[in-house]
């Protein structure tokens, strides 16, 4: 039991629960920006990964919760072990809410060529990341992503070395 509650907090990093109002989008942008920066990921890998959170939780605020701004959402950020055959563990974040349920066949596929604005969020986030699942638990939407680092690298103890200090730039 020791165990699995010490190899649990080696893997949960970090969870944030908000309401589905776009104001706080600003707030979640900065706190995964910079999570993914301790986790070790570069500059355009920290972007993608913001860039996928974001694009969801739109995604759940405008479709889930049609707009309804005091809706429950939780996010859960954990450390994932390394994919099969690979050396890099990875950066795995679940968005939890209570909306309508999501169904992935009547979301309309739009030709990427066409320039017209919306419908591309659910082609961004899986550009973004190496793995999207998205599952309902009784009345919970469960979204799972999951980006992997490019190596070897121990984010944990990053984590543990990086205190209050200051990137170098």
């Amino acid at each position: 039991m020791k165990e699995r509650k010490r190899r649990l907090s080696r893997e949960f990093l970090l969870k944030l629960e908000l309401h589905s109002n776009p104001r706080l989008l600003r707030v979640v942008r900065g706190a995964v920006e910079r999570l993914a920066e301790v986790f070790g990921f570069s500059a355009p890998a920290r972007r993608s990964v913001t860039r996928a959170v974001d694009e969801a939780l739109t995604n759940i605020m405008r479709h889930s919760y049609h707009g309804l701004l005091d809706q429950p959402i939780a996010m859960y950020f954990r450390r994932v072990p390394p994919r099969d055959g690979g050396a890099d563990c990875g950066l795995e974040v679940q968005l939890w809410d209570r909306g309508i349920k999501f169904d992935s066949a009547k979301v309309p596929v739009r030709q990427l060529a066409k320039v017209q604005p919306g419908g591309l969020g659910l082609h961004f986030i899986r550009q973004a990341v190496d793995a999207v699942e998205y599952t309902r638990v009784g009345r919970t939407n469960r979204l799972r992503l999951v980006k992997y680092l490019p190596g070897p690298r121990d984010p944990v103890s990053q984590l543990a070395n990086v205190r209050g200090s200051r990137p170098q730039r």
